[in-house]
């Protein structure tokens, strides 16, 4: 249980949306790998779906009475984990053919080769801290969502 609810009740709420993370994610790493140039590839872009995805959330959390801020947390970490995972099986897969991919290439690894454990441990650092940075602005968004909607939300499974 987090907060009160099963990871289930996490993952049906936002089903869709962490479908739509997978098939980003891997689509990106397909065209790269497919010999589109990452110039192009990048604009199928994770971070603008997780930031998407973060302003929408913040949102229905309150207005779907799905849950508080408290909620909030695990429903923003879930897409940002999936997206992370995908990210670093893209750098993991680059390290052992010895060919650059979308997520390793020097252009989105800081300038610097993206084939390395390092690479690998930033982003597991991302999954761990991104979370929480997210949730920051989430609850901003969250709080203005609040103070606009007042009590509206209903319960979800109430019925009120």
């Amino acid at each position: 249980m987090i907060f009160g609810k099963s990871l289930s009740d996490y993952v049906s709420f936002e089903k869709g949306f962490l479908i739509l993370v997978v098939v980003v994610g891997l689509a990106r790493l397909a065209l790269s790998l497919l010999g589109v140039p990452n110039s192009t590839a990048k604009f199928v872009s994770l971070t603008v779906l997780l930031l998407l995805g973060m302003v929408y959330y913040s949102v229905r959390v309150h207005t779907s009475g799905f849950g508080s801020y408290k909620h909030l947390l695990p429903v923003l970490a879930l897409p940002v984990i999936v997206a992370n995972c995908i990210i670093v099986g893209g750098i993991i897969l680059a390290m052992l053919t010895g060919k650059d991919n979308i997520y390793s290439a020097p252009e989105f690894s800081g300038g610097v080769d993206g084939k390395t454990w390092g690479h690998v441990g930033g982003h597991v650092l991302v999954t761990v801290v991104g979370p929480f940075i997210f949730w920051l602005v989430g609850s901003l968004v969250m709080f203005v969502t609040k103070k606009v909607t007042g009590s509206r939300a209903q319960t979800v499974g109430t019925g009120t």
